[in-house]
């Protein structure tokens, strides 16, 4: 069975396109979703992944239309063939239920994977360069040491109340005990 996937990013785009599309491929079962794609939460691909069964394909108009990135466009195809169904995306002409539609997925797959490695690959030297040059990464600090000394002071004082030193201090509660207590990871 060919159960189709629709996905628009704003109630202001319009699915018919889509949906013409899935319904010319021959999929007898839609799912829609009106959500970006960066969000997790999408009702309709999870309500289409739980329709799903061993033998039948997913179909989507364009491979963007499923994943939210490449990386979880994979993972999900895996979870697709781990479970036994097929995917095709009609614009990009990948079938997975052919082997020439398995090889260009695959290849996709290690080029993502060639993609991450380069990213961390250059992080971890940017991170080795500027910690060569003296630089410390991570956020700064929410109070400076004289800030710290200065709480610490200011907390002693039974007249001066705890919202009043965040409030001179520009700091939430959290933050100030966590300086006063030593916890702050110096």
């Amino acid at each position: 069975m060919l159960i189709g996937y629709a996905r628009v990013s704003t109630q202001d785009q319009t699915l018919d396109l889509q949906l013409d599309a899935l319904d010319r491929a021959g999929a007898e079962k839609v799912f829609t979703d009106t959500v970006s794609g960066a969000k997790a939460a999408r009702p309709g691909l999870d309500e289409a992944l739980s329709h799903l069964r061993s033998g039948d394909t997913l179909v989507v108009w364009k491979l963007d239309r499923l994943g939210r990135s490449l990386r979880h466009l994979i993972d999900t195809i895996q979870v697709l063939s781990d479970r036994g169904i097929g995917f095709k995306s009609l614009q990009e002409s990948i079938d997975t239920t052919t082997p020439g539609g398995k090889l260009v997925f695959h290849v996709f797959g290690a080029l993502a994977e060639f993609e991450r490695d380069l990213v961390k690959e250059r992080t971890n030297a940017g991170l080795a360069s500027a910690r060569a040059r003296g630089r410390k990464g991570g956020r700064p600090k929410a109070l400076s040491e004289k800030q710290r000394q200065q709480a610490r002071t200011l907390i002693k004082d039974p007249s001066i109340s705890i919202g009043e030193i965040c409030k001179t201090l520009k700091v939430g509660r959290s933050t100030l005990y966590r300086y006063v207590s030593g916890k702050d990871a110096t």
